[in-house]
């Protein structure tokens, strides 16, 4: 079975599909939607062979939908339908669980993801567990807001340092 799957970053979805040697990319932001996403990836993904697609989303999942619109795209997450838009069957996932999957070694892992957003998420005797930490308080705003893009972009690269 060929996969087709993708990851949001804070300027990019990065896609690569079962069998693929380099991935492709779209820019996201506050202006990409669902549909827009579909269609790009859709279009960048349209020489390649996938029979499912997966993706991590940047923001908590639960039964394999998205239960919150995430703060750094567009709206429209909650409820789209992703298996219609895509004419196949679509798993998802918390994007920061995903790459705590993929670099899982051992019996435990704290996963911390920085980039636009704080990820994170914790395996446990084999159960993965994502989970929100980048949006808790902290001093007068959220670690995101300190330790994410926003913090870098406010602060500057030596107190975001430090604050990391």
């Amino acid at each position: 079975m060929n996969v087709l799957t993708f990851d949001f970053g804070g300027t990019h979805v990065k896609i690569l599909a079962t069998g693929q040697k380099e991935h492709r990319e779209l820019k996201s932001g506050l202006k990409l939607t669902p549909s827009t996403m579909v269609t790009g990836v859709r279009n960048l993904a349209t020489d390649w062979n996938y029979d499912m697609v997966s993706f991590g989303y940047p923001g908590p999942v639960y039964h394999k939908r998205p239960i919150a619109e995430p703060r750094n795209l567009g709206k429209g997450w909650i409820g789209f339908d992703y298996r219609a838009a895509f004419k196949r069957p679509v798993k998802i996932i918390n994007d920061a669980a995903m790459q705590a999957m993929g670099s899982f070694k051992r019996q435990i892992m704290l996963f911390l993801g920085l980039g636009a957003r704080l990820g994170s998420a914790m395996i446990v005797d084999g159960i993965l567990e994502p989970m929100e930490l980048g949006h808790l308080p902290y001093r007068k705003a959220t670690y995101e807001d300190y330790v994410g893009i926003r913090g870098l972009e406010k602060h500057g690269k030596r107190k975001w340092r430090k604050d990391v």
